[in-house]
């Protein structure tokens, strides 16, 4: 089992690359965990106090859950992810099945900021992108998907988006086996991905 992660800021174009990725390896042979289903359940809070939650700081991820069910995988067993809202700020009593394939890929912003992760992941990705590019991304995805409006999404980025991709997210790029630069833009870095990730797998057989 080969096990890739892949970070970046926020608005990226992580999901992009992911995509590319599985497109290019055999049907099935890929499961994703993705970081966003780990946050912490916060679904007992009141409005206002959901609007301050900084889902942008490492300690708004339930990592001791996530390495916990990634070892399962990698013990051949099949695991319940958490299906998260960012609408609601809970979990659904539901979950995802997650099956242990050949390739798994951790997925999310600051997967490269937990050491205990780190150790787990055979290449560690970092999806690079201009901020103003991420910005937008971030005011159409918020505004479509979690439910803010544009002032909202502002005020969000200030607050909470910039100065931690800043603190945290930027400096654990030093901790990237492979740098993609411009996103899923770059066919030449994601290329030089796949065919890392062929290279490796041969190595097991």
């Amino acid at each position: 089992m080969l096990v890739i992660g892949i970070a970046g800021g926020s608005g990226s174009g992580k999901t992009t690359v992911v995509k590319k990725i599985i497109r290019s390896l055999p049907p099935g042979s890929v499961s994703v965990i993705s970081q966003d289903a780990y946050y912490k359940d916060n679904g007992h809070l009141s409005p206002e106090e959901k609007r301050k939650i900084n889902f942008d700081h490492p300690s708004s991820i339930e990592f001791n859950l996530l390495i916990e069910q990634l070892d399962k995988l990698k013990a051949g067993e099949t695991i319940g992810m958490p299906i998260y809202s960012y609408v609601t700020c809970a979990r659904a009593k539901e979950t995802t099945l997650v099956e242990p394939k050949k390739v798994i890929i951790v997925d999310g912003i600051l997967i490269l900021t937990n050491p205990r992760l780190r150790k787990k992941l055979d290449i560690k990705v970092f999806v690079d992108a201009d901020p103003d590019e991420r910005l937008m991304r971030i005011i159409w995805r918020d505004i479509e998907e979690r439910g803010r409006n544009f002032k909202q999404v502002l005020d969000h980025y200030s607050a909470f988006v910039k100065p931690m991709h800043l603190l945290f997210i930027e400096p654990n790029k030093r901790y990237a086996d492979i740098i993609i630069p411009q996103g899923g833009k770059n066919q030449i870095g994601i290329d030089i991905l796949k065919s890392r990730i062929k290279e490796k797998l041969m190595e097991e057989e």
